[in-house]
C-alpha cells in the first residue's frame, strides 16, 4: 500500500514541478529523447516478462502499473531536467548520470525493494546500474543525432 502512494505522489510532484519550472523551449527540445528512452524502457519492461529480471508483488497487473508509473512518473521528467541542465557538456552529463544511476541502483533500489515497490530477481544492483548508465549514453547520442538532423 505504501508503494502505491509513493508511486502516485512521486509522479504528481515531479510533473507539477516540471510543468511550472521547466522552460517550454527545453520541454519541446528534449521531448523526443525522453520519449525515445521511455520507449526503450517499455521494451525492457516487455522483455522482463520473458527474462524475469525483477518482479512486483501482485502479479502482471501490478508489474505493468509499476513499470508505467516509474517510466512516466519520475524517469521521464528527470530525463528532461538532466538534458536541460547538461546538454552540450558531455562530461557534466556523464557525471550527473553516473551519480543518479548509482543512487538509483544502490541505495534507492534497496529502499524501493524494502517498501515493496519491486524486487530484483535475475538482475542485481550492478546490472541495473549498467543498464541505466548505458541508456544514458545512448540517449546523449540520440539527442546529438536529433540536433544534427535539425540543422
Amino acid at each position: 500500500m505504501i508503494a502505491n502512494y509513493f508511486r502516485i505522489g512521486n509522479a504528481i510532484i515531479i510533473w507539477v514541478l516540471t510543468f511550472i519550472f521547466l522552460p517550454k523551449k527545453s520541454f519541446k527540445r528534449y521531448l523526443p529523447v525522453s520519449l525515445f528512452c521511455s520507449c526503450l524502457l517499455l521494451i525492457q519492461s516487455l522483455l522482463n516478462f520473458k527474462f524475469k529480471w525483477w518482479k512486483v508483488q501482485g502479479g502482471i497487473k501490478y508489474l505493468i502499473f509499476d513499470d508505467l508509473a516509474f517510466i512516466f512518473g519520475p524517469f521521464f521528467p528527470i530525463n528532461l531536467w538532466i538534458f536541460h541542465f547538461t546538454y552540450g557538456k558531455f562530461s557534466i552529463y556523464a557525471i550527473c548520470n553516473l551519480i543518479m544511476d548509482l543512487l538509483f541502483a544502490y541505495p534507492l533500489s534497496a529502499l524501493f525493494q524494502k517498501i515493496g515497490h519491486f524486487k530484483l530477481n535475475k538482475l542485481n544492483a550492478a546490472g541495473l546500474f549498467l543498464v541505466y548508465y548505458s541508456l544514458a549514453i545512448l540517449n546523449y547520442g540520440f539527442q546529438l543525432f536529433m540536433e544534427k538532423d535539425n540543422c
